[in-house]
């Protein structure tokens, strides 16, 4: 497989990304960033591009890809509707439309949340990321996804992990314990993904024990 990894400067994608590189069933890893990411890799293709906003003066580049993890995304903590809206859903459905033109068979893997509203009810940041998922899915993709993980633990060694993490990560094994869908590791969330890339689901949206169900297969 030739997959695309976005987000690979922030801690998810860079996990993803990670976890593609030593996956013998993928062949290529390209990954678009607004800065180098600073890896030299057999596999790895790097493209280097500022305005995700307009992806035209790079769709060429982007042809021949079977699967895109999506892995870019912000909080809307101290953001207004308005700035959480036009990072979340209008990038997000700029580069997914881009990839879709230039790939039609491809899978379209999206980083959700848990707790996102498919009914989009409301204004918050779950309506969002549920009319996010939900018109994805009407782009033409074969195949469109979206993994709702809570709490990630990170993978150790990563040099893009938030810092605060290394505070709340005792907070992982009891969370897991008292409520497993809310608690996953980024190495499940990508194994799950990869899993799902090489042998497709009916399954549309994966939640937290589905990630972890899909990452043990």
């Amino acid at each position: 497989m030739n997959v695309i990894v976005t987000g690979a400067t922030g801690m998810v994608g860079e996990g993803v990304m990670h976890e593609c590189l030593n996956c013998p069933d993928i062949s290529e890893v390209l990954i678009i960033n607004r800065k180098p990411y600073g890896l030299i890799h057999s596999k790895l293709k790097e493209i280097i591009h500022t305005d995700f906003y307009d992806f035209s003066p790079i769709e060429n580049q982007l042809k021949g890809y079977d699967s895109c993890f999506f892995c870019l995304g912000t909080t809307s903590v101290g953001k207004s509707k308005e700035d959480y809206f036009k990072m979340t859903y209008t990038l997000t459905m700029h580069v997914a439309g881009v990839l879709a033109k230039q790939n039609p068979n491809m899978s379209f893997f999206y980083i959700s949340g848990a707790n996102t509203d498919s009914e989009e009810k409301g204004t918050g940041w779950a309506a969002v990321k549920g009319k996010t998922e939900n018109d994805l899915a009407k782009l033409g993709f074969k195949k469109t996804y979206a993994f709702r993980p809570g709490f990630i633990k990170p993978i150790e060694g990563m040099k893009n992990t938030n810092k605060y993490y290394k505070y709340i990560n005792w907070l992982f094994p009891i969370g897991r314990k008292l409520y497993s869908s809310g608690f996953c590791t980024l190495k499940e969330l990508a194994a799950a993904m990869i899993y799902v890339a090489k042998n497709g689901s009916e399954k549309a949206i994966f939640e937290g024990n589905d990630i972890i169900e899909y990452a043990s297969k």
